[in-house]
């Protein structure tokens, strides 16, 4: 029996210090650092149910604890002390607190407005409106020789009226509980101390516009814009402009203008793209179609490399919707100047479609070819497919073994340029390649003969020129004959080169209306 007993003591004094333990633990680490915020907040998680350990503990830790040799924040053990009295129902001992916590000497200025902050939002949940705003003016009252903010020699009660926490509270309570007259003085002690921020800015031309201060407001955003600089005052700008465009539209066109030119001066590429926009958008709607291209056409060189291509496609739609798509061939042959190679390509294969539909062939081909260094045959063959449809509906065997022979070339190009990091998908579409290159050709020029002929068999082109039955030979064989050709042509040695010459059709397309003109004479004289 007395073993079972002393059993039983000895497990009832390991089951007491089992449970003491996370107490004890926690006063071995307040022994270590009793300036620990952190540790006495869990010291009071400790005694939760225990009302009067609670207040001791904490009463014990605001006594022990050192402001300047805090580690934490001072203020949020003030904080939760004050907040254990007010979920206790009572608001007189909270407000002590508060009243004790103000007079701190916190380290920094932000523990001080956390606790002025605090205090005021207690007074609000209990609908004491007018001691919220009471408190809230005491916090921003500046001392009579208003130090600076980052004085570390002053303390933090003569600093924190410079705390734009607090005042953009003020500034909500004003606007909430007050008048219009005092929340507009609010703001302006805000920029007075250029404390503001551009939400600040942005909160007060707001107010300011919807009890139709317009001018008012416009000055604020002028005087927010000064304050700040890229990329600060990005938002500030994009707002004050659309406002003004808003609000006035072509009233006062000059002074939009000149805004925007402010805006775009010193402006970082990575803003210019939406401002751009808007002012190319005010000249369109109430201004001058030209000036509104010339901003189109500075936005191209302003914006981001990323952004270029974007830019070229919007200005080049609404010049079309302005001017017609005769005024886009500049903006094409600008963006094939400046954009890099991918972006290049696209605009170049538009183009020549837009130049094929105005049935400019030649202007189209020469596009196509002017293109074609952009484009690496092993990794761009969109590009060489709907030139060689292009060739096809419009060209000829000449012009077919041109494309071909560019193509070859080009080839060659960025095989001697990157053979050493060619891609995977590349590597094997090279591999897929015939290794005898004229091969390749020979099966290009069937398939041209073979359109030829299906469309001489259904009629659709009678004239279309036909092949010669030597194409099997090789090219630089072809290309000897026709300068032997032409030297003999320009010898001029008589009839036997003149009989040479063989008499070809030309395409009835090349002439237009003329052809059918010429057709109709025909038929007359017969």
């Amino acid at each position: 029996p007395d073993n079972e007993l002393d059993l039983q003591l000895r497990l009832r004094r390991f089951e007491r210090l089992m449970q003491r333990r996370p107490l004890l633990l926690n006063s071995v680490l307040l022994r270590q650092n009793p300036h620990n915020v952190n540790e006495w907040l869990k010291r009071v998680s400790l005694f939760e149910g225990k009302p009067r350990e609670i207040v001791n503990t904490y009463t014990e830790a605001i006594k022990t604890i050192d402001p300047k040799l805090a580690t934490g924040k001072l203020s949020k053990l003030w904080i939760e002390f004050a907040k254990f009295y007010e979920e206790n129902k009572q608001l007189k001992e909270s407000r002590i607190i508060f009243e004790k916590a103000v007079l701190v000497p916190f380290v920094k200025v932000d523990e001080l407005a956390d606790v002025w902050s605090h205090y005021v939002e207690m007074e609000l949940r209990h609908e004491c409106y007018e001691e919220a705003l009471k408190h809230v003016r005491v916090a921003t009252q500046p001392p009579p020789h208003k130090p600076s903010y980052f004085d570390r020699t002053e303390s933090v009660q003569n600093r924190v009226y410079r705390n734009l926490k607090l005042w953009a509270m003020y500034a909500d309570l004003e606007e909430s509980l007050g008048d219009f007259t005092t929340t507009k003085n609010v703001y302006y002690r805000i920029l007075d101390l250029r404390i503001a921020s551009p939400q600040v800015i942005l909160n007060f031309a707001s107010l300011l516009e919807e009890k139709n201060y317009f001018e008012e407001s416009f000055k604020i955003y002028e005087r927010g814009i000064g304050m700040f600089k890229w990329p600060l005052v990005y938002d500030l700008w994009t707002t004050y402009l659309s406002k003004f465009v808003t609000r006035y539209g072509g009233e006062k066109l000059e002074r939009a203008r000149d805004l925007f030119e402010q805006a775009l001066d010193n402006c970082p590429e990575k803003f210019a793209k939406s401002i751009f926009l808007l002012y190319a958008k005010l000249e369109e709607d109430y201004g001058l179609k030209r000036h509104a291209m010339e901003v189109y056409n500075r936005a191209t060189q302003a914006v981001l490399k990323e952004e270029q291509a974007e830019m070229f496609s919007i200005y080049i739609t609404r010049a079309t919707a302005c001017f017609g798509v005769t005024h886009t061939r500049q903006i094409y042959e600008q963006a094939l100047e400046t954009l890099p190679d991918n972006d290049a390509r696209t605009f170049g294969q538009r183009f020549a479609e837009l130049e094929t539909k105005l049935g400019e062939i030649d202007r189209a081909r020469s596009i196509y070819i002017h293109t074609s260094q952009f484009a690496d045959p092993r990794q761009c063959s969109e590009f060489w497919r709907l030139w060689q449809t292009f060739e096809v509906a419009h060209g000829n065997e000449d012009t077919f073994r041109e494309m071909l022979r560019i193509k070859r070339s080009v080839r060659d190009k960025y095989s001697t340029q990157s053979s050493f990091n060619m891609p995977a998908d590349a590597t094997s579409a090279a591999a897929a390649v015939s290794t005898d290159p004229m091969q390749q050709i020979q099966k290009d020029v069937q398939f041209v003969r073979g359109n030829e002929q299906t469309q001489a068999g259904t009629g659709q082109n009678p004239d279309e020129i036909a092949l010669d039955d030597d194409d099997d030979e090789d090219e630089d064989e072809d290309d000897e004959e026709e300068e032997e050709e032409e030297e003999g042509t320009g010898e001029g040695d008589g009839g036997e080169d003149e009989g040479r010459i063989v008499k070809q059709c030309v395409p009835d397309e090349v002439f237009g209306k003329l052809a059918e003109q010429a057709n109709k004479d025909q038929d007359d004289d017969l």
